[in-house]
């Protein structure tokens, strides 16, 4: 739906704005689109305004001495056309002027536009405020900017590192975004600022803030006093009563997400899907708006990439993942059990089906008996790029998943696979008990299994191994097989003892996907040691945890690739954390809090203990406040953004990942276990309790015959 469909009224709904009295008495003259954003947030805010389509029409009606403001309708294909006769006229006028992104400005040489990139708006110059000091960074998504000569700027575009400042300095090749002109009369703009609602600026205080100077300066007033709701923002605030089913309606939205994302692949997108992913195309546009979504039997797609585009919209990411699915199936099937809406129900077993007998993810080699991969689940669908890797917590997370959806669907159907992806990660074990990051295909099939299973590698890092061995611990509940319970105990073992200086990052996600192993080592092997190393771990998060819930990231930069960055130049090249320094205050959605959830959430029912349940229940609170809202962007409501600012209550981070920055959404992750605990939660049980009814061990004997058709060697 258009603005100019909706009309102002209608806007102003769609984007939450308030027309509250501001206290001034500023008259502007614009001369824009009806449908521009700062026009209307200005109506809304009560400002007295006059609007005409063109700036000629514009400095011609307005009054001797007052301000103008002349919009950027055509951008980003075109200037604002400014010919040197309307600088005159204004000037004879005494007007103040603000303009963006013009074809000329008087002394100053303009070159073609340039988009950025990793480039983020740094505030340049010190007198813009309290919220604006010299070094602030701004967002503005897709922006398209107009290399410019101007001197002195008051905000700058360059690509910088940081969370909320510059902290390597502004560099050189830094170009002006806004200056003035004419001892100040003139405010030029190098962009288009006003899209702020549409294009999704942030953070809001600080677009806020600089609104409020740009106003105020035309009005010859300090500032004015300039507010608008975002398009897209958390569910509840801070300080908001929640509804006593607060979490029964976090988890219908997030399984209302599913539907609404346009991720599930429908037969319409099937073979366009498959020709991006063949051509390792990793970002496509969403489906058009009241597109029915797929129902599973093709697979649903990884999520939403960070990037913001200009309308406000997110381009979705095409890689078809193994975890993906059966972490999206399990929150389907738990809509199955909880709510029993049977779309969620047959979608969820389109995907498993998908997952284990439909697709290469279990196919080709991974199917063959006689294959040193037979058994193990590919990183990805189609794409070589996903199918050359096999990353032992992706499976692991992928078989969380289905274990939970089959609890919650009543079935078994997939127990065979479920059992010869487990007993295919075990052989690729080492005999320590580490699998290590990943296993690559053409080495397995060179050297085969036995060669990963005699092996002895070390490897402190839980984000990695830490649910590959709750796997194997749930597997030995219900096969009996010693082998893993050995190699579980003895890695969980050395781990603990590694704790906490000898860890890869020594961070949350290290921390919180520990806790699931912890928790259900002892619900195997109950010992004093093993609770002990449980609530050690979970005191280590808890003493951390944000009185609102949150729990503040933080890293240890080792310098092996995912990494804080050191430069402003190596911002955006890698994956990297969310913050600059430890202490920045945001939580990760993506990678922590949905861990963290069912960690406690399990620690909790193996140790009842009081603290940790106060602790869970904190998180479960701070994640109903926080899920996505927003009327006008239904595809990207009711799941979590990678980050979350919790002092401004908004997303917000160092957004340099290089794939998953902070207004990224995953299918799968943390942010799929997120509303399957809040799923668990409503059925007073947990994980472990929920899938001890099954029936996998009967497959035993037909799988371990299947595994044993090679004996270690390479690929015949």
């Amino acid at each position: 739906m258009t603005v100019s469909r909706l009309g102002l009224l209608g806007w102003l709904i769609l984007c939450g704005l308030t027309a509250r009295a501001a206290g001034t008495s500023v008259q502007l003259t614009l001369a824009c689109s009806p449908h521009n954003d700062l026009f209307l947030t200005l109506q809304a805010r009560g400002l007295k305004t006059e609007r005409f389509d063109a700036p000629a029409q514009a400095i011609a009606a307005a009054r001797p001495g007052s301000a103008v403001m002349l919009l950027a309708d055509d951008y980003p294909a075109k200037t604002l056309s400014m010919p040197e006769n309307l600088y005159r006229e204004a000037t004879a006028k005494n007007l103040r002027l603000y303009i963006e992104f013009p074809s000329f400005a008087p002394g100053v040489t303009f070159n073609p536009p340039r988009k950025t990139t990793w480039e983020r708006f740094v505030v340049s110059s010190n007198g813009l405020g309290r919220d604006l000091p010299k070094g602030r960074l701004l967002m503005a998504h897709e922006s398209y900017f107009l290399p410019s000569s101007a001197q002195d700027p008051m905000v700058v575009v360059a690509r910088v590192a940081g969370y909320n400042t510059a902290v390597y300095g502004i560099p050189a090749s830094a170009q002006p975004v806004l200056f003035r002109l004419e001892g100040g009369r003139v405010l030029v703009a190098t962009t288009k600022l006003s899209s702020f609602v549409t294009s999704r600026f942030a953070p809001t205080r600080e677009w806020q803030a600089l609104w409020s100077h740009i106003l105020g300066h035309l009005s010859g007033a300090d500032a004015v006093d300039f507010t608008w709701e975002p398009r897209v923002g958390p569910q509840y605030g801070p300080h908001d009563k929640l509804p006593k089913d607060v979490e029964k309606r976090t988890f219908k939205r997030a399984a209302d997400w599913y539907y609404n994302s346009g991720l599930l692949v429908s037969e319409k997108r099937q073979a366009a899907v498959t020709k991006l992913l063949k051509a390792g195309v990793e970002l496509t546009d969403p489906p058009l708006a009241g597109e029915p979504p797929g129902d599973g039997r093709r697979g649903i797609l990884e999520g939403f990439s960070s990037n913001i585009r200009g309308d406000g919209s997110q381009p979705q990411r095409t890689p078809i993942r193994d975890d993906c699915q059966g972490e999206s199936a399990m929150v389907l099937a738990m809509d199955w059990a909880l709510n029993r809406r049977v779309a969620s129900r047959k979608t969820a077993e389109n995907l498993l089906d998908f997952i284990y007998f439909n697709s290469d993810l279990c196919g080709g080699e991974r199917g063959n008996p006689k294959d040193p991969a037979f058994g193990l689940m590919a990183w990805g669908s189609t794409s070589p790029a996903w199918q050359v890797a096999n990353y032992g917590d992706d499976n692991a997370r992928a078989l969380l998943g289905t274990l939970l959806a089959e609890a919650c669907l009543g079935s078994d159907r997939w127990n065979e696979p479920v059992l010869r992806a487990l007993l295919a990660n075990l052989r690729t074990t080492g005999r320590l008990g580490f699998r290590g990051d990943r296993i690559n295909m053409p080495d397995l099939e060179r050297q085969g299994w036995r060669y990963y299973h005699d092996a002895a590698p070390v490897n402190y890092a839980p984000n990695f191994e830490a649910y590959v061995w709750a796997c194997y611990l749930w597997a030995y509940a219900h096969t009996g097989e010693a082998e893993f319970l050995d190699k579980a105990k003895a890695a969980i073992a050395m781990t603990m003892e590694a704790f906490p200086n000898q860890w890869r990052w020594n961070d949350n996600m290290e921390r919180a996907r520990m806790l699931l192993c912890l928790a259900w080592l002892v619900r195997v092997n109950d010992t004093e040691e093993h609770r002990r190393w449980l609530r050690l771990m979970a005191e280590n998060l808890i003493n951390i945890q944000h009185d609102c819930g949150a729990f503040s990231e933080r890293f240890r930069d080792v310098g092996n690739g995912y990494q804080i960055p050191k430069s402003n130049e190596a911002y955006g090249t890698g994956e990297m954390p969310l913050i600059q320094e430890n202490g920045d205050p945001v939580s990760d959605q993506l990678y922590v809090t949905g861990f963290a959830l069912l960690g406690l959430h399990e620690a909790a029912g193996a140790l009842d203990d009081a603290r940790i349940e106060r602790a869970e229940d904190k998180l479960a609170q701070y994640v109903c406040r926080i899920q996505i809202r927003s009327k006008s962007l239904p595809c990207l409501a009711g799941t979590w953004f990678r980050a979350f600012d919790f002092e401004r209550w908004e997303a917000w981070a160092s957004s340099g990942d290089a794939g998953w920055g902070a207004w990224s959404e995953e299918a799968g992750w943390a942010q799929a276990w997120t509303a399957g605990v809040l799923g668990l939660r409503q059925k007073k049980t947990t994980l472990w309790e929920m899938t001890a009814h099954t029936s996998i061990r009967e497959k035993l004997p037909r799988v371990r015959a299947q595994m044993l058709e090679n004996q270690g060697g390479p690929r015949r």
